[in-house]
């Protein structure tokens, strides 16, 4: 396993600098920051252990071509995917940036290592049919009929609106009666409106109006069994019940309900970049993942119908 970073060097402290002015002037969300502050403390643990002593500030400016080539193996021989190191090396070399433009540090051959390719997988969305099949088993699982109405609210907002997990769960008390155009917090503290159905406004009223924990304004809108804010790992549990019931396959996540939104609206005629920032994308390249999804549903229908004609001749 790679070494991690102990105690306090030249290296840490930078690291801590960064990490710092990232989520103070660039907004970076705290998930963001855990795994930047992870993925460097972690390379730079492998440079102290390579080393055999702490990397200072002149350390840093004198890695190597062969070290940054011994990190990323390091990473997989740990079982990192190719996705995952990849994560990490961009991570390393954005606090190398930051070095350069704040320090004076240059690593050039930081800059110039080159990750495992990752191929871009397509998301998993769930059809249609099935949708309306787990939004309508939802409140069949849970006796207690006011987190019933909780679980069809949270699933409801998560596809009628296409949000994370962690947005649908950041929601406070305040935020309702939800309006009719919510504003969205997501990756990197980027603000978004997103259109509120009224399927989803009545899901979560009717859930409101059952809920029977008194919560102030500033609490999580969402609440567990005992009144605290509902853990994220709840959410993933219903999902993974839903999943065994109606015979879904293993993709189909609490995330994949927001995968179901964008290619539903994309089917029925939405255009990518309206798609694009009511997902809250930052580039269409992201977005443009779900017109290969599209593309790849019409071939199959195209191949179908040829079999089918091919069968009829025959």
């Amino acid at each position: 396993m790679s070494t991690q970073v102990e105690g306090s060097d030249g290296a840490l402290d930078l690291m801590h600098r960064w990490l710092e002015q990232l989520a103070a002037v660039r907004g970076r969300a705290a998930n963001t920051i855990g795994s930047y502050r992870r993925d460097v403390s972690g390379y730079l643990g492998f440079l102290n252990g390579h080393r055999g002593e702490p990397v200072g500030r002149t350390g840093l400016a004198t890695v190597t071509p062969s070290e940054m080539r011994s990190w990323l193996a390091s990473l997989r021989a740990d079982g990192l995917s190719a996705r995952s190191t990849a994560r990490a090396l961009s991570a390393v070399k954005s606090f190398h940036r930051w070095l350069a433009e704040a320090e004076g540090i240059e690593a050039s051959a930081v800059l110039a290592a080159r990750g495992p390719k990752v191929k871009p997988g397509l998301p998993r969305p769930i059809s249609a049919d099935a949708m309306q099949a787990v939004i309508d088993h939802a409140e069949l699982q849970h006796p207690e009929p006011w987190i019933a109405a909780r679980d069809t609210a949270v699933l409801t907002l998560l596809y009628a609106c296409g949000l994370r997990i962690s947005e649908a769960l950041s929601l406070k008390q305040s935020d309702a009666p939800l309006p009719e155009m919510l504003r969205i917090t997501g990756k990197g503290g980027k603000e978004r409106l997103v259109p509120v159905l009224p399927v989803a406004r009545a899901a979560v009223e009717d859930y409101r109006r059952r809920c029977p924990h008194a919560a102030g304004p500033g609490d999580a809108l969402f609440l567990g069994a005992r009144g605290g804010p509902l853990a994220p790992t709840m959410v993933q549990k219903l999902m993974a019940n839903l999943r065994a019931q109606l015979g879904l396959p293993a993709t189909a996540t609490p995330h994949a309900l927001r995968h179901s939104f964008a290619t539903h609206l994309l089917e029925a005629g939405g255009d990518l970049r309206t798609i694009q920032t009511l997902l809250g994308h930052a580039s269409l390249q992201s977005t443009q993942v779900y017109a290969g999804i599209d593309q790849a549903r019409l071939m199959e229908i195209y191949d179908d119908a040829r079999a089918k004609s091919r069968r009829q001749r025959g």
